[in-house]
C-alpha cells in the first residue's frame, strides 16, 4: 500500500485526521508543518502569504521524507497546487491524497480559535483559498468533507485505502 497525504488548507483538520490514519494503519506520521523554516514560519505568523519559492525547500524536505518510508507514511501538507502534488507524486509512487474540503468561514473560525497555541496567522486563510487548486479531477484522491466527525472521517479513509485500485480512481 502507498503513502497518503492529508491535504488542503489551513484549519481544514489536516493533523487531527492525519495522527488517527498513522494510528489506525501503523504508519509513520509526517507532519508537515514541523518542515518550514524558521523564515517561513516567522512569514506565516505575521500574516505574510509564502510564495512558491518559499515553499521549495519545504516541498523538497516532505518529498524526502516521503521516499524514506518505503513501507508507507501518512503526511500532513497543505498541497494547494497540483504542481505541489505532482513533486510529492514524484518523490512517492502511487502516492495518494484525501483533500478536506471545507468552506471559508469555517476555516477561518478553526484557524481563529487555535491561534494561541499554533503559527499561522487567520488572515493568510484567505490567501490559502486564492492559491487552492482542488485535486478534484487527479487520480488517487479522496474529497471529503472536513465538517464530518473525525471518527467517520477516519473510518471511510481506511475504507478507501483498502479498496481495490480501480475502486480508489474515484
Amino acid at each position: 500500500m502507498s503513502s497518503i497525504v492529508v491535504m488542503g488548507v489551513a484549519g481544514c483538520g489536516k493533523s487531527s485526521l492525519g495522527a488517527a490514519l498513522a494510528q489506525a494503519s501503523g504508519w509513520p506520521l509526517i507532519e508537515g508543518d514541523d518542515f518550514h523554516s524558521a523564515d517561513n514560519r516567522r512569514k506565516m505568523a505575521e500574516g505574510t502569504p509564502l510564495t512558491d519559492a518559499d515553499r521549495d525547500g519545504w516541498l523538497d524536505a516532505l518529498a524526502t521524507a516521503l521516499a524514506q518510508q518505503a513501507g508507507g507514511a501518512v503526511l500532513t501538507c497543505s498541497a494547494l497546487k497540483r504542481r505541489y502534488r505532482d513533486r510529492l507524486r514524484a518523490a512517492a509512487p502511487g502516492l495518494r491524497f484525501v483533500f478536506l474540503a471545507i468552506e471559508p468561514a469555517e476555516a477561518e473560525r478553526r484557524v481563529a480559535a487555535r491561534e494561541a497555541t499554533h503559527f499561522f496567522h487567520r488572515r493568510l486563510v484567505a490567501s490559502q483559498f486564492e492559491a487552492l487548486e482542488p485535486p478534484l479531477a487527479e487520480p488517487g484522491v479522496l474529497p471529503v468533507d472536513a465538517t464530518e466527525p473525525l471518527p467517520a472521517l477516519r473510518e471511510r479513509v481506511v475504507a478507501w485505502l483498502h479498496a481495490t485500485p480501480s475502486e480508489t480512481a474515484r
